[in-house]
């Protein structure tokens, strides 16, 4: 098909949400590593992965072979069928995440993974109440839609009773009018509060990202998440760790994002990076509260021997080719050089993040979110060959996400030619 007639088609025959970057919608038509290629050929350098999705690169060869092979043996059971596959990635999960977590249940996505951390949540603390995050995305299912704390993404009023939104932890934009580290955190510490005067005293848990992924990659302070998870537990709640977009050495030195921040989770959740691509949703709990799940469910595709297959091969390669530091690594060099761009433009009001997720936050005077910006910058980038994310309440944060794999050069590729977009809308610092 040509260019137009895919525009067309796209109109036609999906739903409008299925929105698109660009004001000439992108058609990718493959990718390799690093790097992604539309339907003319012309090659994109990807820091954005599919929304911090292909967390070793595009196509990996080993990734790719390992899950062809699967795929000619067995490709589907369901999960009435045990199978090797499934099976060792359940014992891996064990083996690698932190604390307790140990039993496993396999989804499609990392909405259907929120579902049943909140079910066994629920079933496991008695209660149906649950405190998220303002600014927090869950997912586009009924419930992670009412756990999500951003108005665009909410398409209809609230029909889940039982959700109380607490403070997040956003710094730059803090919701009671003070900086760190002179707050005292009030941010974590209204968490009491809003137990006690908006829930039954007794909530069954918390649910967090320890970056918040759409809402810009917001990242708390060290000492947040032991204050606000100390406070859910003292009223008997459960920690529920949203790793979606942070799993898997992406902040960088950890292979979990929390286990920056020193606190154990109950029940984590995982999707995106887990396959390098192939949809996954991952839940795991401490083996008490996986225990409480032990009625009538299933998933049709929680049990598929490829998809775990995938899962498996991914960890094996950020594993044998060390990733998590590399991560680590890389992000601190992507930290100085998006820190050179700030020092340089007055339009960028924050750089945050750690690893290899972070964002730039694009504002006017006195902190007005810039959208308009963003957009600008998008089109440049694009143009030169450079993919990014965008994110946040406002549409204003510029997200950056790259494979694991990348090295320096990337990285200067890739801030280069942003500093040349940066240089078209003209706002060079002069403070």
């Amino acid at each position: 098909m040509k260019k137009n007639e895919i525009y067309e088609k796209h109109k036609k025959y999906l739903v409008p949400c299925v929105a698109t970057y660009y004001k000439e919608p992108l058609i990718l038509d493959r990718g390799k590593g690093k790097y992604v290629y539309d339907m003319d050929g012309k090659e994109y350098l990807d820091f954005f992965g599919g929304i911090v999705t292909i967390s070793v690169g595009h196509c990996d060869d080993e990734i790719t072979a390992k899950t062809c092979e699967q795929m000619k043996k067995l490709q589907h059971t369901s999960t009435f069928y045990p199978n090797v596959p499934i099976i060792s990635l359940a014992e891996k999960l064990a083996q690698i995440t932190p604390g307790r977590l140990e039993k496993s249940f396999f989804t499609n996505s990392g909405a259907e993974a929120v579902e049943t951390a909140i079910l066994l949540a629920q079933l496991y603390t008695k209660s149906h109440e649950i405190i998220a995050l303002r600014h927090g995305y869950s997912g586009a299912t009924l419930l992670t839609m009412n756990l999500t704390a951003h108005a665009k993404y909410r398409l209809i009023e609230s029909l889940v009773p039982g959700i109380q939104y607490a403070h997040n932890a956003y710094c730059f934009r803090c919701a009671f009018g003070k900086e760190y580290p002179q707050c005292d955190l009030d941010c974590a510490k209204d968490v009491k509060e809003l137990i006690e005067t908006t829930t039954s005293g007794h909530p069954a848990a918390l649910i967090a990202e320890p970056i918040q992924g759409v809402g810009g990659f917001i990242t708390p302070p060290k000492e947040y998440f032991n204050e606000v998870v100390s406070i859910i537990k003292k009223y008997g709640g459960l920690f529920i760790c949203d790793e979606v977009q942070t799993g898997w050495g992406r902040t960088g030195g950890k292979m979990f994002g929390i286990e920056h921040w020193g606190v154990e989770p109950d029940i984590m959740v995982m999707a995106k990076g887990a396959a390098n691509g192939a949809p996954v949703g991952l839940t795991i709990a401490i083996p008490e509260v996986g225990d409480s799940l032990n009625g009538s469910h299933l998933s049709t595709f929680g049990g598929n021997p490829v998809t775990a297959t995938a899962i498996l091969a991914t960890i094996d390669v950020i594993e044998k080719r060390k990733l998590v530091q590399n991560a680590e690594k890389m992000g601190l060099y992507l930290k100085e050089r998006l820190n050179e761009l700030k020092e340089k433009y007055r339009a960028i009001g924050e750089v945050r993040g750690m690893g290899l997720i972070q964002a730039l936050e694009m504002v006017k005077a006195k902190k007005e979110p810039a959208p308009d910006l963003v957009s600008e910058i998008f089109e440049s980038t694009r143009e030169q060959g450079l993919l990014i994310g965008k994110g946040g309440l406002y549409g204003n944060v510029i997200r950056i996400a790259p494979p694991l794999t990348i090295g320096k050069g990337d990285i200067d590729q890739a801030i280069d030619m942003m500093d040349r977009a940066f240089e078209k809308i003209r706002h060079p610092r002069t403070d």
